[in-house]
């Protein structure tokens, strides 16, 4: 418990969250960046290039479940952090679920990513 009766400290673990799920956008990008670099190669002689095709697309999928594994373990974290907020550093009618939105979304987009790169 943090005993500080001071709502800026839930805001302060809401932003830490924010900057977890904007980590872990950035490393699902980057695996979406990694498997398509090799596009050109794939189109230009994909059976001398193969290995590299492969070896990129294992790489991005194990950068994007990375990722993925981050933004849940960041949610984990502030749905604990959460509950030990006292009442008064909590704001009434605030909706503390809408980061935990993102997140979702953040582990929804690294699966649809995953998912095309073997489609």
């Amino acid at each position: 418990m943090s005993n500080l009766q001071d709502p800026r400290v839930f805001f302060a673990l809401e932003r830490t969250l924010l900057a977890w799920n904007r980590t872990s956008l950035g490393l699902i990008a980057f695996g979406f960046l990694l498997e398509r670099s090799t596009v050109l190669a794939h189109l230009l002689d994909p059976k001398n290039y193969a290995t590299k095709i492969l070896l990129s697309k294992i790489f991005a999928v194990i950068v994007i479940l990375f990722g993925m594994g981050l933004s849940l373990l960041s949610a984990r974290q502030y749905k604990v952090a959460l509950k030990s907020l006292s009442q008064v550093e909590l704001i009434e009618g605030y909706r503390t679920d809408l980061p935990m939105m993102l997140t979702i979304f953040n582990v929804l987009c690294g699966i649809f990513l995953v998912i095309t790169f073997f489609i």
